[in-house]
């Protein structure tokens, strides 16, 4: 049935739309997810979704304690539209609803943190998939985070600054577990189902009229 789907939605994309699609949906994995944590400052939140999205990391996580999150999208680029995010603002705490759904889906929670004891992004074990929480750029995560993660990551710096711009923390973080994580596992690929769900998701997106086109092929109209 999903195959069919994408299959008359594809009659509407462009040839490059297509190969763009597959090609982008092999790339993409969930093996690591990213965790906003109470990141306020637009430009922070939309750099981090352009680069998420450019290094193939699908899922965003946002926790909304005592902030929103918003998106400029100048900065963003668009990375906002294929990107699946799952919010977290209903609760007095947000945080410990997140880990409770990283944790039910098999997910490790690894938190930044120049703490004693943290590890180089380097050491982290890649064995089986995390959850990366970005702090907020004031106080870094939350102590809830701290004290409910599995393990820590730093960044290691060498200058008199002791922190860097969450932004550029995420990149350098993204860049090096992505590629660690293409590199050393096996499975860090999507499902062919998954990939489907996917360019479906990013067809109905990109075709204007796609609501119309579902409808006629759920009531038996286009076959």
């Amino acid at each position: 049935m999903k195959d069919r789907l994408f299959k008359i939605l594809s009659e509407h994309l462009s040839p490059h739309k297509r190969d763009l699609f597959e090609r982008v949906a092999s790339n993409r994995t969930r093996y690591m997810v990213l965790v906003s944590e109470d990141i306020y400052q637009t430009q922070n939140a939309s750099a981090i979704l352009r680069t998420a999205e450019c290094w193939g990391v699908q899922d965003i996580y946002v926790v909304e304690n005592n902030h929103s999150f918003q998106v400029h999208h100048r900065i963003a680029k668009g990375s906002e539209d294929w990107l699946t995010f799952y919010r977290y603002n209903n609760e007095k705490h947000n945080t410990l609803p997140c880990i409770e759904d990283l944790r039910k889906k098999g997910y490790r929670i690894i938190v930044t943190s120049a703490e004693p004891g943290a590890r180089h992004p380097e050491e982290l074990d890649m064995s089986t998939p995390f959850a990366v929480f970005m702090g907020t750029e004031l106080s870094g995560v939350s102590d809830m985070a701290i004290e409910m993660c599995d393990d820590k990551v730093h960044i290691p710096m060498y200058g008199f600054t002791e922190s860097l711009n969450v932004s550029i923390a995420s990149a350098i973080l993204m860049q090096s577990l992505v590629s660690r994580i293409r590199s050393e596992t096996t499975n860090w690929q999507l499902s062919e189902s998954e990939q489907l769900d996917l360019k479906i998701a990013w067809a109905r997106r990109s075709i204007s009229w796609s609501d119309h086109i579902i409808q006629m092929f759920e009531q038996g109209e286009i076959t």
